[in-house]
């Protein structure tokens, strides 16, 4: 083993990114009362750098300036330096990364951020490099040293902006949502849309399934072809593109141009997570067999590559292996020559071995244009046999490509991200009724109950080597909440609602102020932050507000809690007044603004089969229903006294009233298409 020259006190964590700094010159410590008690002992600004594994640029930071003694010493001499990963502290970050945006109007990782000794900002940016950061360190150092007062000051401005920052969202009245909305919403978000190349307009190009589950239900609840065309158009070209691993499944972060060819290869599990339930519903609407294989391989990707010994799933791969970002990804045409012989004319012409197709250094990045079956007509095979040489050149290329140094792993389990990919399966498994989805969602969720719920019954953050640390988040709670509920309706197994409410009224225990009728990101316990901040902008991850806000609807009819349901409407109306303004930034909380203004059901299903008739209904796309099965007589809300020996009873029911009950899928669906008009945008209903 090599003997390294420097190890500072991150070597004790369990975060592989903090643990890649652990033998940097610098004198990293992590974030906790040592490293802040330091700070005010000592009278030295904190020097907060936050990242993650997978990120390219935090790298290249960390080889240009944190591996060099020069600039070691002049951190060390002047800062107390602390190391976070975003990841495993996304309180902290949400802080800082406010501050920089203030203080620069960007922000990003790796993200650098100078504090006073109490934790209060004055200065921060994003990547540096080495003789620019070099002469921010001593600028800052010495305005510290020669202006106590004026940085007093200045961190007291800050501070307050990024109070301010977090309340901006919800300062308007708290009022009710009103219907017209979502057409001066919708017709901005199709001002936006790229109608060639899918997604939106703009590069780089995130894949934000969010924003696409919102606008499948849109679509197919206005009956608006225009919408629902453009996510077809985005889930293919996604799918076509470099940005989808075309040989090992799964998807990489974003995509650097606007053909969805070149991407940030770096695969996160939130992103695979919540685009496996974006395919899911999509197949639900559109038999499309690309969404099946998409699924399918994504899923044998998670398991591959991302599945822990005991069924929780590791958070990220870097894009990065032996130095150069994408490398175990791409190929060159003479391996792909050599490997695949007789076949490799039409292997090129498939995958665009081409000018298309080509990247750099000679390297060229798989990507589609054609379907399969036009592919195969245009070169004289049968659509079967072609089929099968795909299966064979995947496996071929597959299994070439686990001979290369693979990318770095980061094996942490994050709950919230563990609780999105339950939700996720959950999706596929009512979409294709593959029991395997099921099971892989049950046993991550069982490992969540068992390594990540505490004593006490809180919840844990993160996960690795038998350690479960740091006391949860609020989108933890709201994810958690969100899979076990989707647990129980696909499954009726009433244990895991019965989880979910109990997390529910811890998570208005901790995190709730009734005053504003919103959901701080943090627990009101937690004493090592200079701010709690609110989180209401959906990005590439749902805000957790507005995920505990769909949990609030939905439990609201399972559980019969009209309080549950009054906070939802509030927590909306909160947001009502800019969501037009910034629809992208809304779009789960846009899914909840049509579950309240359109029509929605509670579809009960009580008797032996209900399981299977549950399963069918499931195969059909219906967001605006909720699912409460259950083969015996039981207490809960929906199904009290409905279960009659013999017979599976399937009740339709809306604003507290049911229709009479029914015994066949095909009579449930059309009793609900029948009780759910197709209103006109904008129509108040």
């Amino acid at each position: 083993m090599k003997q390294q020259e420097y190890t500072n006190e991150l070597i004790h964590e369990t975060s592989p990114y903090l643990l890649q700094h652990a033998h940097n010159p610098v004198n990293w410590k992590p974030w906790g009362e040592k490293a802040l008690n330091q700070a005010k002992a000592e009278n030295k600004l904190l020097l907060i750098s936050i990242g993650y594994s997978a990120c390219h640029w935090c790298h290249v930071m960390e080889h240009e300036s944190f591996e060099d003694t020069e600039v070691a010493q002049i951190m060390n001499n002047h800062f107390v330096c602390i190391k976070i990963d975003r990841e495993e502290r996304p309180d902290i970050d949400h802080i800082y990364m406010s501050a920089v945006q203030i203080l620069t109007g960007r922000g990003g990782w790796p993200l650098n951020c100078i504090a006073l000794p109490d934790g209060r900002p004055i200065w921060g940016g994003t990547y540096f490099q080495k003789d620019k950061w070099i002469q921010a360190l001593e600028a800052v150092s010495g305005f510290y040293t020669e202006t106590h007062v004026k940085t007093e000051e200045y961190a007291a401005k800050l501070q307050l902006g990024i109070e301010q920052n977090s309340l901006v969202p919800i300062s308007g009245e708290n009022t009710k949502a009103d219907p017209m909305l979502m057409l001066s919403l919708l017709k901005k978000w199709q001002n936006q849309f790229d109608t060639k190349h899918g997604g939106t307009k703009g590069v780089p190009k995130f894949m934000l399934p969010d924003n696409w589950l919102f606008l499948l239900q849109a679509g197919t609840q206005f009956q608006d072809e225009k919408i629902l065309d453009q996510v077809k158009l985005t889930l293919q070209k996604m799918a076509f593109g470099g940005l989808y691993d075309q040989i090992g499944g799964g998807f990489a972060r974003y995509s650097t141009d606007e053909i969805w060819k070149v991407p940030h290869f770096e695969k996160m599990l939130y992103d695979n997570a919540q685009l496996l339930q974006l395919y899911a519903e999509a197949y639900q609407t559109d038999q499309n067999p690309l969404y099946k294989q998409v699924v399918s391989e994504t899923v044998n990707f998670l398991k591959r590559e991302l599945l822990s010994p005991e069924n929780g799933f590791y958070s990220a791969l870097d894009a990065d292996s032996e130095g150069e970002e994408g490398k175990f990804y791409v190929w060159e045409k003479l391996e792909l020559k050599r490997l695949l012989k007789v076949d490799f004319d039409l292997f090129s012409d498939y995958y665009n071995v081409n000018s298309l197709g080509f990247w750099e250094h000679n390297q060229y990045i798989l990507m589609r244009t054609e379907e399969n079956n036009s592919f195969a007509s245009k070169h004289q095979i049968t659509f079967e046999e072609f089929e099968s040489k795909l299966g064979n050149w995947k496996k071929l290329l597959l299994k070439e490509r686990e001979k290369r140094i693979r990318p770095g792993l980061d094996d942490k389990t994050l709950t919230s991200w563990n609780a999105m990919t339950i939700s996720g399966l959950i999706s596929c498994y009512a979409a294709f009724g593959n029991h395997e989805y099921l099971e892989l969602a049950l046993s991550n969720a069982i490992f969540l109950k068992q390594r990540l719920i505490a004593e006490d019954g809180r919840i844990l953050h993160s996960y690795k080597n038998n350690q479960a640390k740091i006391a949860g988040f609020l989108e933890d709670y709201a994810f958690v909440i969100e899979a076990f509920t989707a647990i129980f309706e696909a499954t009726g197994q009433k244990e895991w609602l019965d989880e979910a409410k109990r997390l529910t009224e811890l998570t208005f225990r901790d995190f709730y102020d009734e005053q504003k009728s919103i959901f701080y990101f943090t627990a009101n316990d937690q004493k090592d932050l200079i701010s709690r901040t609110i989180e209401v902008h959906d990005n590439v991850i749902p805000a957790s507000n507005s995920v505990m806000a769909k949990n609030l609807f939905r439990l609201s009819y399972l559980l019969e809690q009209p309080d549950y349901l009054q906070i939802a409407q509030k927590m909306l109306g909160l947001l009502s007044g800019n969501m037009a303004e910034y629809p992208s930034g809304y779009s789960n909380w846009s899914q909840l603004f049509l579950n309240l203004t359109g029509d929605h059901f509670e579809v009960a299903i009580v008797g032996e089969n209900a399981i299977n008739i549950l399963n069918e209904l499931k195969k059909h796309y219906l967001p605006q229903v909720i699912f409460c099965a259950g083969t015996t007589e039981n207490n809960l809300p929906l199904l009290h006294n409905r279960y009659v020996p013999g017979k599976t009873l399937i009740y339709i029911c809306q604003d507290k009233s049911c229709l009479l009950p029914v015994e066949t899928v095909e009579e449930a669906l059309e009793l609900i298409r029948k009780s759910s008009p197709i209103p006109k945008i904008g129509q108040k209903v």
